[in-house]
């Protein structure tokens, strides 16, 4: 009976093992598949030209074929001005939850529990119709700039920076904090020098990959800061091209219409779906970028807090 019931075990286990690889090979076919395609038709127009020029006086498919200079400093800037917004209100939201309303279950932190959760399953465009009708209110109608797309993405970042904090604060020992309650030390030192000090690694991670997470928005920022084909590095007056919305507006355009004259010319009917699968390529890149040095920062910080 028992050498039946051992004989079954490792049959099941080696079955789930085989429908779990499976089910790991099933899941990197589309990742695989579309980091080639992308690869594929995006390295044929991605060079330093492209890199480190913008779509200012680019006609169609004739020379100059423009760039995606002016993307890359938008995505850059409305991120940046996201991350403000988002980073300090989530951990902060995070801090009060884990540590102050752990004990507490009061109608405050069922509600920012509540919310959290919420806003975690928000629609992109929704964040979009929010932030734009907000700088409506305040500055009237028609009032599309750089931060307003900060402030629609920082929507969409606060529930992730919020959970990832949590949980990084959940992990840090309870021992930890009533070791140093116990030496005497205030609760906010406790919190400020200790618990978020191991937690660091953790919540960096986190903030990170919710940056990666709202990098590739497309739908707020159309709402909010529209397009522009010169830089602009204002978040605070007129729009700002970012390099999903840049995507989107290229493959939108369809193919340029090249006269026989002007083929011999050097004009191209498919630059624009090559800008952007250049400009996704490009994306993917920032992303994985941001991924890499997530982990390095975690495997450092781990290491110090380690020695």
């Amino acid at each position: 009976m028992n050498e039946s019931t051992d004989l079954r075990r490792k049959l099941t286990d080696k079955i789930m093992t085989v429908v779990i690889a499976l089910a790991f090979l099933i899941t990197l076919v589309p990742l695989i598949s579309t980091v080639c395609n992308t690869l594929e038709l995006g390295v044929t127009r991605l060079n330093w030209d492209f890199l480190s020029n913008t779509m200012k006086g680019v006609i169609g498919g004739r020379p100059p074929f423009g760039g995606i200079y002016h993307a890359i400093v938008g995505t850059s800037l409305v991120t940046l001005g996201a991350a403000f917004i988002a980073v300090p209100i989530g951990i902060l939201a995070a801090i009060y939850l884990v540590e102050y309303a752990s004990e507490q279950k009061n109608s405050l932190v069922r509600c920012i529990g509540t919310l959290v959760n919420v806003m975690t399953g928000i629609p992109s465009i929704v964040a979009g119709l929010f932030a734009y009708a907000f700088f409506a209110i305040v500055m009237g109608p028609g009032a599309v700039f750089g931060f307003s797309g900060s402030l629609a993405l920082s929507v969409l970042m606060i529930p992730t920076v919020v959970r990832s904090t949590e949980e990084m604060l959940k992990v840090v020992p309870q021992d930890m904090r009533e070791a140093s309650l116990a030496l005497g030390i205030s609760k906010e030192r406790t919190i400020c020098c200790i618990v978020l000090r191991i937690a660091l690694p953790g919540i960096i991670t986190g903030i990170l990959l919710a940056i990666a997470r709202i990098i590739g928005e497309t739908a707020p920022l159309l709402i909010t800061i529209g397009t522009f084909d010169s830089l602009n590095v204002n978040l605070f007056s007129g729009r700002m091209m970012t390099l999903p919305v840049y995507i989107y507006g290229q493959y939108q355009e369809g193919l340029a219409t090249c006269s026989p004259q002007a083929i011999l010319d050097g004009c191209i009917e498919t630059i624009r779906s090559q800008r952007a699968w250049a400009a996704a390529l490009v994306l993917i890149i920032i992303v994985l970028v941001l991924n890499i040095i997530g982990r390095l920062i975690k495997a450092k910080l781990t290491n110090k807090s380690g020695k």
